[in-house]
């Protein structure tokens, strides 16, 4: 017996969330409106639960079980710690929030929890089958939140847009993954990386295979020329839904595509080395350029999403462990950093009013000088602005492009940088140099604002000190590998 239970205990924390979501549910449908606090407590314990059981059992080296359908490593077990500490921070930032707007009920909880799990089985997935299961998990719980404010003609809107395109991709990744099941006779992460080592006689259907992955992929990711979700999507969702949305799935993204591309189709990196090249000039040179025209910060922190997914690109295109390593040490502070956006457009918010446009923090440093602060190392950072950590983030991918030889991409994704740089800055100029718009006191929670401040000095610390955290991502991908 004891055996047995030792074989699951890879899957401890997802059977475990799985057990906690029943239960809130549950709690939930029996409380009265007076408790709907229940829920949200009993989310954070699911995920403190879920971090103790993955600490616990903490991977030093691979383990496959489920017949070879899930994995243990380090790389999972590292992105599962994040993923719920990314999730904390958007439920304690969402609070306020979801409560003034009468969508405080456990329906969001539930489907927070869900999308949580289909993540985790997306980085500890070693097979095509599980891979997207988890996806589809994910991507079912977005829509049905995208679309939680039902009297919101915006944000139905919006889930539907989310969900024909999200359809789209899903078609054409599976695809992708039925033609590589035609040319290796597997499903298996494992099986198709041996099976494609040696070479096959079916190499037209293999890149056909390829190139629908890599689309696929892109739509999942957001990247030009698959990108126009999500500006849609950003504004169009309540910013609660938004925040979660920019932040957490971003790492779960990061896994599938290190999984398939990286582990499933390593051998093949010059068929798909060049499509990703592409993606990324693209990716960087329209999010950053569309984003100049915003007005409203959600859309522009979109199209800043889109080129940051550019630059994540970069470290994985390099087909190496140390550009794995770079890009999941610039995914884990890009989700810092939109927590952090987001999450200040959730504080100032308040019912009634939504505060998403760039006017609306005109003058905050006279309203809330530490607030300010912790807006001006948000954006310092997304504009890779030392000593923050945006800026060792871009460093440690163009150091990775530069091993192998692109010199010029690098040479342009520091460009555009500069180019995002001006409407980043162009926040910190509103609130430290114009007049308040609006002089109504900022009412957000006590637990908000010290986790606000954690979140702002938790990357300016980074910046000053990358090494411990760049050292775990490296570890985790050699150690994975």
């Amino acid at each position: 017996m004891r055996h047995a239970l030792m074989q699951f205990a890879p899957v401890f924390p997802e059977m475990f969330v799985l057990a906690m979501v029943s239960l809130i549910l549950v709690v939930d449908a029996a409380a009265s409106d007076g408790k709907r606090y229940l829920a949200y407590l009993l989310s954070l314990v699911t995920l403190a639960g879920a971090a103790f059981l993955t600490l616990r059992d903490f991977s030093t080296l691979p383990v496959l079980t489920l017949g070879g359908l899930f994995i243990d490593d380090p790389l999972s077990d590292v992105l599962k710690l994040f993923l719920y500490l990314t999730v904390a921070v958007v439920l304690v930032y969402s609070r306020d929030y979801l409560r003034q707007r009468g969508l405080y009920k456990g329906e969001f909880f539930v489907l927070a929890l869900f999308a949580l799990l289909g993540m985790m089985v997306m980085v500890s997935a070693s097979h095509f089958l599980t891979l997207y299961l988890g996806l589809e998990l994910l991507s079912l719980s977005l829509y049905a939140m995208v679309a939680l404010q039902r009297d919101s003609s915006v944000a139905t809107e919006a889930a539907m847009k989310y969900f024909v395109l999200g359809a789209l991709a899903s078609g054409m990744l599976l695809y992708g993954m039925s033609m590589v099941y035609g040319v290796t006779g597997s499903l298996s992460l494992g099986d198709i990386a041996i099976a494609l080592q040696d070479g096959t006689d079916l190499r037209i259907p293999l890149v056909f295979g390829i190139v629908f992955i890599v689309a696929g992929l892109a739509f999942k990711l957001g990247a030009v020329p698959f990108h126009m979700w999500i500006p849609d999507v950003y504004h169009g969702a309540p910013t609660a839904m938004t925040l979660f949305i920019g932040s957490a799935p971003k790492i779960a993204a990061f896994a599938f595509v290190i999984r398939i591309l990286g582990q499933g189709l390593e051998s093949q990196v010059n068929d798909w080395r060049g499509m990703l090249v592409i993606l990324a000039v693209l990716s960087m040179a329209l999010g950053n350029i569309a984003a100049i025209a915003q007005s409203n910060l959600k859309r522009m922190l979109a199209y800043s999403t889109i080129s940051h997914m550019g630059f994540m690109l970069l470290g994985i295109l390099a087909g190496s462990q140390n550009g794995y390593g770079g890009a999941m040490f610039y995914v884990l502070a890009y989700a810092l950093m939109s927590l952090g956006g987001f999450g200040m457009i959730l504080l100032l918010s308040r019912a009634g009013f939504e505060a998403d446009r760039l006017e609306d923090f005109k003058g905050l440093n006279r309203r809330s000088p530490w607030l300010a602060f912790m807006m001006l190392l948000l954006m310092f950072s997304m504009a890779g602005v030392p000593p923050t950590v945006g800026f060792y983030a871009k460093l440690s991918v163009l150091q990775a492009v530069v091993e192998i030889g692109y010199v010029w991409l690098a040479v342009a994704a520091v460009l555009f940088s500069l180019i995002g740089a001006f409407y980043y800055l162009r926040i910190v100029k509103l609130m430290y140099f114009d007049a308040p718009h609006d002089a109504v006191p900022i009412a957000a929670s006590p637990d908000a604002r010290v986790v606000m401040s954690i979140n702002g000095l938790a990357i300016l610390a980074l910046g000053i000190m990358p090494q411990p955290l760049m050292a775990v991502c490296i570890h985790a991908i050699r150690a994975s590998f």
